[in-house]
């Protein structure tokens, strides 16, 4: 009998998005009183500079894919992350997570390779206001780039695709075929920048991240919206799931919740990027974006 190796084991976070015109200040991109003192946030954020790089026509990301630059205020160098997205299919009206649904993203994902054996890899449910997305990440700290911890800023697209390209993950490179991943690299653009800042907060007892990021409008290339998130991680899906309804309750009677899930990736590669790429277009593959 064939030795079936062991899905991966995830642990959790979950995500609500907030209405920017109730938690944060009258003509700023900063929380107001109200959520400071709800959720303990300090006053100085820590800034994060974050990019995608793909194709013009997005065939990393509709592959399920996505690899990603970001820089964080206080740590030196970048972090390079290579993603890989499969859907949690839900059928909870609650948002509740199906434990048969979760294993069967759990075995897609081990039967292409990511199981316990692999230890560079961390899977993660992404546990959204109704959907959620089992995610395999690959991070890598590029520490022998000279960029201070207070330095912010990101490489141009020459230097990303380098950069991305030099420290490629075999699985990224040879998803679909030898050096699928270095191929497309070498074509991509930059999906991005956008400098995004996280308060880290306590509420209940538990560590919570409220973070906002100015994503440029839809329909123009001059001025931004401001997408407000709240976060917390557990390692344990029950815990998760409680908090997760508790957190949404509190939310929802200080009017405060948006009932829709946070696709921070999705609006940006929908809005950055070949400009002649609009809405949807270009964006396809059988998988759910939560990041």
């Amino acid at each position: 009998m064939a030795n079936v190796k062991s899905t991966m084991v995830p642990d959790f976070e979950v995500k609500f998005l907030l209405d920017a015109t109730q938690v944060l200040g009258p003509a700023s991109s900063k929380p107001n009183e109200i959520l400071r003192a709800a959720f303990k946030l300090p006053e100085k954020p820590i800034r994060m500079d974050v990019q995608f790089l793909d194709t013009p026509s997005r065939e990393i990301y509709n592959a399920g894919w996505s690899p990603r630059i970001r820089k964080i205020e206080g740590e030196s160098g970048y972090e390079l992350t290579y993603k890989k997205r499969y859907p949690i299919i839900d059928h909870q009206a609650d948002g509740a997570i199906d434990t048969g649904d979760l294993l069967t993203a759990l075995t897609v994902a081990r039967d292409d390779g990511f199981d316990t054996t692999e230890t560079k890899y961390d899977a993660q449910v992404e546990w959204g206001f109704q959907k959620q997305t089992l995610s395999i990440s690959r991070k890598k700290k590029v520490k022998k780039e000279t960029v201070g911890k207070k330095e912010m800023g990101l490489p141009g697209e020459e230097k990303s695709r380098k950069l991305l390209g030099d420290e490629i993950p075999g699985k990224f490179d040879d998803w679909s075929f030898e050096k699928w991943g270095t191929s497309l690299l070498s074509q991509a653009v930059i999906y991005g920048p956008i400098s995004a800042e996280r308060y880290e907060g306590r509420w209940e007892g538990i560590e919570v991240d409220v973070e906002i990021w100015p994503i440029r409008n839809k329909d123009t290339d001059t001025g931004t919206e401001n997408i407000v998130e709240i976060s917390f991680k557990s390692d344990n899906g029950n815990h998760a799931g409680g908090t997760q309804k508790v957190l949404g309750e509190y939310l929802t009677e200080k009017r405060w919740l948006v009932p829709s899930d946070s696709l921070k990736t999705q609006l940006i590669m929908d809005r950055y990027g070949p400009q002649e790429l609009d809405g949807d277009e270009g964006v396809t593959g059988n998988y759910t974006d939560m990041a």
